[in-house]
């Protein structure tokens, strides 16, 4: 779990205004210098902090604290705000409770119990977490905050969340996952929200969900935070004689407080949620379980980089040995070789060589034209591949790219307009743009999937900053790209109402 989202508090604000500020008075002082010297301040003491709590973040995920506490040292040097110079306490804590030192690791925590800060707030509750006290640290929770003040505070809440699981109280650990959804959504902590998500869905008994979830969203952490909280969901699940072997396992770690947590689990008498768990708690998790099955679908296509796009990035390697191959033959903007390579030429083709309208998509001018194809193939392609399967999407891709080179020569021809030469895989692309469009609106309509729903409003908001783009920026085909928009969608809706080639998991 994530110490501290320390990179939302105030500090970093002040820091941002004070390089704005800067950056303004270079602008007025050392004009020709104004963009190094803001550019040069906002990587040091912005990109490079939060670069650096993010891997901080993943080494704690995978319980690697010594990398994590050396990496925090330097990080306090470029950013001394919000709490980081005492980051490497809590680090250290945690390191020195793996290891076996659990009175060292109480005895860095005790020095800072400040309940108003979120640096004392998350020591007390560390505490309570390495040591498996529980029951005190719920009492804590309870006694020391307001409902409101902890919905504000992330950490707190997790904690909380944690401790009604480990003290049986399902119900208020599934509609407390509702008031966590709220407050994940407010910060962006899309991780933390993962975990308690998987967290409910352990000490519910859901075995299946709990492991599609670090199949797909924590691939990254640890073996033994893995095995824990699958056996924790065994054992809530009835599986005790195999739960209770993996536990007995993880008790004899060296880990103090991964041992604590595992003797904790064993003392405990396993509950049946099935009797516990009132009506409303379990069509909570039947929602919570059909949006993570959605997000396998829907999801962003960053997040699916993982999955097995094998036309995806196989496209991508035809158009990088095309390119390659147009450098050979005499350089990627010369025109007479892109003709005799296939460029689109209407009144060629319109005299028979139809091949071009195939040949043309593979082919791009300059660099920059194909790493910004390629960018977006890659972006883009991976979800429509996977919800459409190797084949469809492939017969998707082409029918894009073949349309709209079509549609550009039909209307060449019709208006007699002047000769052109028209290269780039951009209206195959567009057309995956609009097959993502259609199968997000499948989504929403036929699954009620919010982040289908999402996505779907995301997607419109990039087609019309492209046709902007487009009408804006000479040399670009805007017939291509909308008529690519317009097939890719038919197309996309068409089969994207089919089963898929390939399953979905």
């Amino acid at each position: 779990m994530q110490m501290l989202r320390l990179r939302q508090q105030s500090g970093w604000g002040i820091v941002a205004g004070t390089i704005l500020i800067v950056t303004i008075s270079s602008a007025y002082f050392i004009p020709a210098w104004a963009g190094i010297v803001g550019g040069s301040l906002w990587g040091v003491f912005l990109v490079l902090p939060l670069w650096g709590l993010k891997k901080i973040d993943s080494f704690v995920s995978q319980q690697r604290y010594k990398q994590a506490r050396t990496l925090a040292k330097y990080l306090r040097w470029l950013h001394p705000a919000d709490g980081l110079p005492e980051y490497p306490k809590l680090l250290q804590a945690q390191e020195m409770a793996q290891l076996g030192d659990l009175d060292g690791a109480i005895k860095i925590l005790s020095r800072d119990r400040n309940t108003k800060t979120p640096l004392g707030r998350a020591s007390i509750g560390l505490l309570y977490r390495i040591t498996g006290r529980w029951q005190d640290l719920l009492l804590w929770s309870r006694e020391t905050w307001t409902e409101e003040s902890l919905q504000s505070d992330p950490q707190l809440m997790f904690y909380y969340l944690r401790a009604l699981g480990e003290t049986g109280d399902l119900n208020g650990l599934v509609q407390g996952t509702v008031r966590f959804e709220r407050i994940a959504s407010r910060s962006g902590d899309r991780t933390s929200l993962v975990v308690v998500r998987m967290m409910a869905f352990a000490f519910c008994g859901q075995t299946e969900q709990v492991q599609l979830i670090f199949d797909r969203y924590l691939p990254n952490y640890s073996p033994n935070f893995r095995l824990f909280w699958l056996a924790t969901a065994d054992r809530a699940a009835g599986y005790e004689l195999s739960a209770r072997k993996a536990l007995v396992e993880l008790s004899n770690s060296r880990d103090a407080s991964l041992s604590n947590a595992t003797n904790w689990r064993l003392a405990q008498t396993p509950v049946n949620p099935s009797a516990i768990l009132t009506q409303s708690s379990q069509q909570i998790l039947e929602r919570i379980d059909r949006e993570l099955q959605q997000e396998v679908i829907y999801g962003e296509p960053s997040k699916l980089v993982s999955r097995k796009a094998y036309a995806t990035f196989g496209l991508i390697g035809v158009n990088i040995l095309v390119f390659a191959i147009e450098l050979i033959s005499g350089g990627s903007q010369d025109l007479e070789v892109l003709y005799r390579l296939g460029a689109l030429v209407p009144t060629v083709v319109w005299q028979g060589e139809w091949w071009r309208l195939l040949s043309a998509a593979f082919l791009h001018y300059g660099f920059f034209h194909l790493a910004l194809n390629m960018i977006g193939l890659a972006y883009l392609g991976i979800l429509v591949e996977i919800r459409l399967g190797i084949w469809r999407y492939l017969a998707a891709y082409h029918l894009c790219g073949i349309g709209s080179m079509l549609v550009v020569t039909i209307l060449a021809i019709g208006l007699n307009s002047e000769p052109q030469v028209t290269v780039g895989a951009s209206g195959a692309i567009m057309g995956m743009v609009g097959a993502t469009a259609a199968i997000l609106l499948q989504g929403w309509r036929r699954d009620k999937s919010r982040i289908a729903a999402q996505r779907l409003r995301t997607t419109l908001y990039i087609i019309g900053l492209q046709m902007v783009f487009d009408l804006i920026t000479p040399n670009i085909s805007v017939i291509g790209h909308t008529s690519g928009v317009v097939i890719g969608f038919f197309i996309g809706f068409l089969l994207s109402s089919q089963k898929p080639d390939t399953p979905i998991t």
